[in-house]
């Protein structure tokens, strides 16, 4: 292990308005959202969580691990929904000034093994965040799909991690992804 500063985030949330905006999004009882709505949340949510988190905590010094950013909108409400890729690209441009992550490492699982996982896991949660796994098969595909475009296009920030295989071999992987990344720093 070494000593590194991080803040974690998550999208959407992150900040309590986020939370707020995160609960309308996941929940399973929003229906009738219509996309440009959802990614108009998505980015409100974003908007916030970047400047109360994550450059506040980039200015200090720290790493920021988030789960999800940018690339899921473009994925999800892009590929998934079919919104315009440009108007995305333009909400990225006025809502987050085009700051990307360093490095985005892209968990691939076949899409019914990630849905699968997915109702499993929101099966026993407290919390209803199974909006999305109410989406059929093809639109996981698409979602897919659209990340593997963006991982091809941007390969200098994307890696991608075998998510088929057993959540310790995921981790290990991770792990050995990063391990150059944290050399200079000191171990624990």
């Amino acid at each position: 292990m070494r000593r590194i500063p991080v803040v974690v985030a998550r999208e959407p949330g992150g900040t309590p308005l986020g939370e707020s905006i995160r609960r309308i999004l996941l929940d399973s009882s929003t229906t009738h959202l219509e996309p440009i709505s959802e990614l108009l949340l998505y980015y409100a949510s974003r908007h916030q969580n970047l400047t109360e988190t994550i450059l506040p905590a980039l200015e200090n010094g720290n790493w920021v691990l988030c789960d999800r950013y940018a690339d899921a909108s473009m994925a999800y409400q892009g590929y998934g929904r079919g919104i315009d890729l440009m108007t995305i690209e333009a909400l990225n441009r006025i809502s987050i000034n085009c700051r990307m992550p360093d490095l985005t490492i892209l968990i691939d699982v076949d899409p019914g093994l990630s849905l699968a996982r997915a109702r499993d896991r929101n099966s026993h949660r407290k919390v209803d965040e199974g909006r999305f796994e109410k989406e059929p098969l093809e639109f996981y595909n698409r979602v897919r799909q659209g990340y593997m475009k963006m991982a091809q296009k941007e390969s200098s920030r994307f890696r991608i991690v075998d998510g088929n295989q057993s959540i310790d071999q995921v981790h290990q992987e991770i792990l050995r992804i990063m391990d150059p990344l944290t050399e200079g720093y000191r171990a624990v």
